[in-house]
């Protein structure tokens, strides 16, 4: 085994949650709104107009990468490197072309995944913003239903809430079980000497996301027997740039490098097959298991492939955004056009490609969907169930999609609907782009829709104006260098 979680006595640390349950920092008085908060768990999964589960709901297994470009993957067209594993999971069911995430940085983009809001409405608009603790997630919605829940990987925490004694817990949003970073700086390590084991801080060895694979597998082998959900967010290709010797040797002398004896950009290489190798061994566990035809996998990434320093060049060098403008931190499309496909046997159309839009936002309305229900109606979701979509029974939402990023030193909002996306950069006039007609957003066409641009900036500014106080408050870091 290349990699292991150390003994069960070998922990460093352990939280001082109290029996009650109650969140990290939480007060006593709060257990009548946990009450509450039951209810309403329960509304929130239950309404459902109309339900694709049968007698079984379907487990769901959601794969996320971390930074991973859209041209990445061998599916949407990389010939540098093999993904077998995601193109043969691509090939059972569809590859979406247009999926957005909702963010350009990690927290607020996994939280509107989790949430199913924007990052505005969901608190989470800053890298450094934690969760609230009221938001309801994925997870706990599921588990509302009778799911069992799992993350292996990472979590991504921010600074306490006002109030807080610490960070919201993963397992406090709905997860049964963790196991992996809930530090996003933590998590740059590929190869750390911790990770968290529920609440306890334990020592390992390996390469992390290797672990976070065996711990998902045996998750797999012990909730066979009832649904379950099972996020899978790894920390591959984020940087630091590194990945397993046996990995990288293959591609040593095959890509021009600044130092050979630092081969990065065959590194970043070896990180993108060593992540398809491992969603190679979820997908044989669950044919192992017997499990395939009754679960929904999704596989995509958080955002764009970043041109930052930690990633030393390899992004950039490769063209991980494919023939897309921008990366991580940026709202054009290399920033916010992620990969994706999603295939569940029998219900998702297998080797067929669509353009049709999906945005993160979507993912918690569509899977509860899946499993029979729906959010209630007071929950504010953003994102909408386009499960027909992803079966490919029904076209997108007609609807204008939305993203701003305004944090260290960046300013930049941007509206899109159909294939038209406005986009305003600092005090800079808009732009329009026809981002299928012109995906690398090379030609601004705003002369020729005056009445659209218009439209867009009043939406965007009818948009911001909803922000919530939680989004509000955020402690500025300071401004970035650009890249």
């Amino acid at each position: 085994m290349i990699g292991t979680t150390a003994p069960a006595d070998d922990k460093v640390t352990q939280s001082t949650l109290p029996a009650t349950g109650l969140r990290e920092g939480s007060k006593p008085m709060r257990v009548p709104w946990l009450c509450v908060m039951s209810i309403t768990l329960t509304a929130f999964a239950t309404a459902a107009p109309r339900t694709v589960a049968a007698d079984r709901p379907p487990n769901v297994v959601f794969i996320l990468a971390d930074d991973l470009g859209w041209g990445d993957v061998g599916f949407n067209g990389r010939k540098d490197w093999s993904t077998p594993n995601l193109d043969r999971l691509a090939s059972q069911g569809t590859i979406f072309r247009r999926w957005y995430a909702a963010g350009v940085t990690c927290a607020p983009s996994r939280a509107a995944l989790m949430t199913g809001k924007y990052p505005i409405h969901c608190g989470v608009s800053a890298n450094n913003q934690d969760l609230p603790a009221s938001e309801v997630t994925v997870a706990e919605a599921l588990k509302a239903r009778g799911y069992a829940t799992a993350l292996f990987g990472k979590w991504h925490h921010g600074r306490p809430r006002p109030g807080a004694q610490s960070y919201v817990h993963p397992m406090d949003q709905g997860f049964d079980e963790f196991f992996g970073f809930t530090d996003a700086t933590a998590a740059h390590q590929h190869y750390p000497k911790t990770l968290w084991d529920g609440r306890e801080e334990r020592r390992v060895n390996g390469y992390a996301n290797i672990l976070f694979t065996d711990r998902g597998i045996d998750f797999l082998k012990r909730h066979r027997g009832a649904p379950f959900f099972l996020y899978m967010p790894y920390t591959l290709s984020h940087f630091r740039i590194e990945a397993p010797p046996e990995d990288v040797e293959p591609f040593r002398g095959k890509f021009k490098e600044k130092d050979p004896a630092d081969p990065v950009n065959a590194t970043y290489a070896a990180m993108v097959t060593r992540l398809d190798k491992e969603v190679g061994r979820l997908l044989a566990a669950l044919d192992e298991l017997g499990l395939t035809k009754n679960t929904l996998v999704v596989f995509t990434s958080d955002h764009g492939a970043t041109f930052e320093g930690g990633n030393k060049g390899a992004s950039a060098y490769h063209k991980s955004n494919g023939p897309f403008r921008g990366q991580k931190r940026t709202l054009w499309e290399g920033g916010v056009r992620v990969p994706a496909t999603v295939r569940w046997p029998g219900k998702v159309s297998a080797g067929k490609e669509s353009g049709e839009i999906v945005h993160m936002t979507d993912v918690l309305p569509t899977l509860l969907a899946a499993a029979g229900g729906a959010p209630e109606t007071a929950s504010k979701v953003d994102g909408r169930n386009v499960l027909d979509v992803w079966r490919g029974l029904a076209a997108a939402p007609q609807r204008t999609l939305f993203w701003e990023w305004r944090a260290e030193g960046y300013h930049q909002l941007a509206a899109m609907r159909g294939n038209l996306k406005l986009v305003i950069t600092g005090n800079t006039a808009p732009e329009l782009f026809d981002v299928e007609a012109d995906p690398a957003e090379m030609r601004s066409v705003h002369a020729e829709h005056p009445e659209l641009v218009k439209q867009l900036q009043d939406e965007l500014k009818a948009w911001i104006a909803t922000e919530t106080p939680e989004s509000k408050d955020r402690e500025e870091p300071p401004a970035r260098p650009r890249q």
